[in-house]
């Protein structure tokens, strides 16, 4: 494998990124429905349709542990009550007979279809690649149909771009814009979901995303501006086991039972699968994510029969495929099978929820993007060059982007054992899934990405194995104009997108299970109209800020110190101190595989206004002070002893100034609250000089931790003073 770690942007690519660009308008456009109309096609004639098949056929590139290759469905169709049927269970035991009987993959196919739009030189090759079965690690499904649309310039006969399938239409596909003529397009499939990424380059079996000197990136998909963690990363899916991503798969299961157990399925076995090295039963049957899972390499070749190999020597097996035209298939009716679905799980108050996500392959030729491949162009600045050039190709239009940069929240040395947290990138892939819209997205290289979102209010899960759900609210798109990234200033401007960044500073942490505990705050039987709910850890800063209705619930880090911070409608705060484990002293026996770790910590009824606020003074004063005397009552502190009880004497005050602002507060005293807060600031300066003359002597992380909290608590002491609610 090569050094993906050390791969700049390519030139090529990030001119390609910032030309182009379109013209925002109203966000909450759907580029499906608001776009400029596109030109009818018609079929090109046969004999032309072959030639341009012949000449742009791909070579396909299939993992090691690929179970399932391109093959001709119609061995395995069936007449059922008047219609032609491809019945699931019947191909995939039909197809691993075959495989048996032959010893190698059977009836070798790729089906193409060829449309030219009228009144115009552009006509478009889509290569159509049928596979029995997708496995993948949140998503599986009988049958499995991808597509490389092939866009070509009748005049020069030279391909304009190249548009390789990804999953779910949300999920950007890999494009490239302007290829050479040669060689003929490559594609690398994913393992097991079959998704296609695209091989320019002269490294014919690895992707690149982003270019290196003398060689191109393998995309000219554009990146996401104005996400500065994401500002040089070009959006699209890629081949995330091949950048470095692990991706573990799950087993698919039927009634309860693994697929491969069915009665219907004799010559399929636990062997016919991804093979178990790569695969997990369940989600949440490990305490931590997986390590050990093996990356992509290159174990199969097809190429077109009149293909020649050209000195290309990057596996050990190659096959031969024939070309047919897809209007062979178009007698099939359906593609048919019983459903198989994946259940993520929401944090909710009490007991966690289960959303399903249900993936279908669909018929082809009943699909809008069969006679119009254009629809399948996923990056807008793409659209728009087509555009210029083609009369035929109507302008991109403004479409809302979802994205998320998924990582891990882990203990820091920097804190106290037990009390602090950093985040770092993700171990393993993840998955996501937009409730309101039912499709699964999978991320790359830690980023979650959703294109063409409708406008609306939207619920993101984010489900990955080894590690705590998470879930959270966020609205797309509002009628005035405006977009959740507008307030946190990730719009893209000037351009035909617009961006809504889920997490904080688009970034979602997640929590290993054996590490996790649910956080729930619990507005039953309150009188406060709740509206938001964030979390913030004393060093790893803010990690969860959502709107909510109500009731909300968020696995944090037992290993963190957190201020709870709730927002009500008239947009009052309120705040509440969470230490799940203090002093790293936990002895949990908990396993990691159940429900994610301990009790829940619970807030019930929390409230809003300067009371709130107080409390919380209170709380975090009380947890620093005893710390503080724990590190007294040890000794050893070589003469600094009395700069530490000098330091719990001001934190007394803190408390002592604190607990007088929330009694004045909840007796409806403003006049005296405010007074007790001004000596609550007045008292928190004093412990920084206190803590800067013991020096050296107390631990470090100590000192750090009380910097943080000192820093926290003099915020929430001024919105306690203008806060309009008591």
């Amino acid at each position: 494998m090569a050094d993906h770690s050390s791969r700049g942007l390519d030139r090529r690519t990030l001119l390609t990124a910032l030309a182009g660009a379109g013209t925002a308008g109203l966000a909450g456009c759907s580029s499906l429905t608001d776009r400029e109309s596109d030109a009818d096609t018609t079929a090109v004639d046969a004999d032309r349709a072959n030639e341009l098949a012949t000449q742009f056929a791909p070579t396909l590139y299939y993992d090691a542990a690929e179970p399932w290759f391109p093959t001709d469905p119609r061995p395995y169709a069936t007449e059922q009550d008047g219609e032609t049927v491809v019945d699931g269970f019947d191909a995939l035991n039909g197809y691993h007979e075959r495989l048996a009987d032959a010893g190698e993959p059977p009836n070798r196919t790729v089906f193409y279809n060829v449309v030219e739009y009228a009144d115009s030189p552009l006509s478009v090759v889509q290569f159509w690649l049928y596979a029995a079965f997708d496995q993948f690690t949140a998503n599986f499904h009988w049958h499995d149909w991808e597509v490389l649309h092939v866009f070509v310039d009748d005049d020069t006969g030279e391909p304009q771009l190249y548009v390789a399938s990804s999953h779910s239409a949300r999920v950007p596909n890999n494009e490239f814009l302007d290829p050479r003529p040669d060689p003929a397009p490559r594609i690398l499939s994913e393992l097991g979901s079959h998704s296609s990424a695209l091989s320019i380059n002269d490294e014919p079996d690895e992707f690149r995303r982003l270019g290196a000197p003398n060689l191109l990136a393998d995309i000219t998909n554009t990146a996401i501006e104005g996400v500065e963690s994401l500002a040089e990363l070009p959006l699209a899916y890629g081949l995330p086991r091949d950048e470095g991503g692990r991706l573990p798969y799950v087993v698919p299961e039927y009634e309860g039972q693994p697929v491969y157990d069915h009665e219907r399925l004799p010559a399929v076995d636990e062997s016919s699968l991804i093979d178990g090295s790569i695969t997990v039963r369940a989600f949440d049957d490990l305490a931590t994510p997986p390590t050990d899972l093996p990356e992509r390499s290159t174990g199969v070749v097809f190429r077109h029969e009149d293909r020649d190999a050209g000195g290309d020597e990057t596996a050990e097996t190659e096959y031969t495929y024939d070309l047919a035209p897809t209007s062979d298939l178009e007698d099939i009716d359906d593609f048919a099978g019983p459903q198989l679905s994946f259940e993520f799980a929401v944090p909710e108050v009490a007991e966690d929820a289960v959303s399903g996500h249900i993936s279908t392959a669909g018929v082809p030729w009943e699909q809008s993007r069969y006679d119009n491949p254009a629809e399948d162009i996923t990056d807008p600045n793409h659209r728009e060059a087509l555009a210029e050039r083609y009369d035929a190709i109507g302008a991109a239009a403004p479409i809302n982007t979802v994205v998320a940069g998924v990582g891990e929240a882990v203990e820091t040395d920097d804190a106290p054992d037990g009390e602090g947290l950093t985040t770092r990138d993700p171990t393993v892939e993840a998955v996501t899934l937009l409730e309101s819209d039912s499709r699964m997205v999978p991320t790359f290289r830690g980023v979650a990405a959703a294109r063409d979102v409708p406008a609306g209010e939207h619920r993101l899960t984010v489900n990955a194995a080894g590690q705590a759900p998470y879930s959270e609210r966020l609205g797309v798109g509002r009628a005035d104009g405006d977009t959740a990234a507008d307030a946190e200033g990730a719009e893209t401007a000037g351009r035909a997108e617009r961006v809504t960044t889920a997490g904080v500073d688009a970034e979602i942490p997640l929590v290993a299970r054996e590490n996790a505990r649910k956080l729930e705050v619990d507005a039953a039987g309150t009188d406060t109209d709740l509206a938001g709910v964030a979390v913030e850890d004393d060093f790893a800063g803010r990690l969860y800020d959502a709107p909510t209705e109500g009731s909300d619930a968020v696995y944090v880090h037992r290993g963190g110190a957190y201020t709870t911070e709730v927002r009500d409608a008239d947009g009052e705060l309120g705040a509440f101190r969470v230490n799940p484990d203090p002093g790293g002293g936990s002895d949990d026996d908990e396993d990691g595989t159940g429900p994610p770790g301990g009790p829940p910590i619970r807030i019930e009824r929390p409230e809003t206004g300067t009371a709130s606020l107080s409390s919380f003074l209170v709380e975090i004063a009380v947890e620093t002070r005893d710390q503080a005397q724990a590190i007294l009552d040890d000794g050893d502190l070589r003469g600094k002893a009395n700069g530490l009880r000098g330091l719990v004497r001001s934190l007394d005050a803190v408390i002592e100034a604190a607990e007088r602002a929330t009694e004045s507060a909840r007796a409806g005293n403003r006049g005296n609250a405010d007074r007790q807060l001004r000596a609550v600031e007045a008292g928190i300066e004093r412990v920084i000089r206190r803590l800067d003359a013991i020096g050296e002597e107390v631990p470090e992380p100590f000192v750090n931790a009380v910097r943080n909290r000192a820093e926290q608590a003099t915020k929430r002491a001024a919105q306690a003073r203008k806060a309009e609610q008591l």
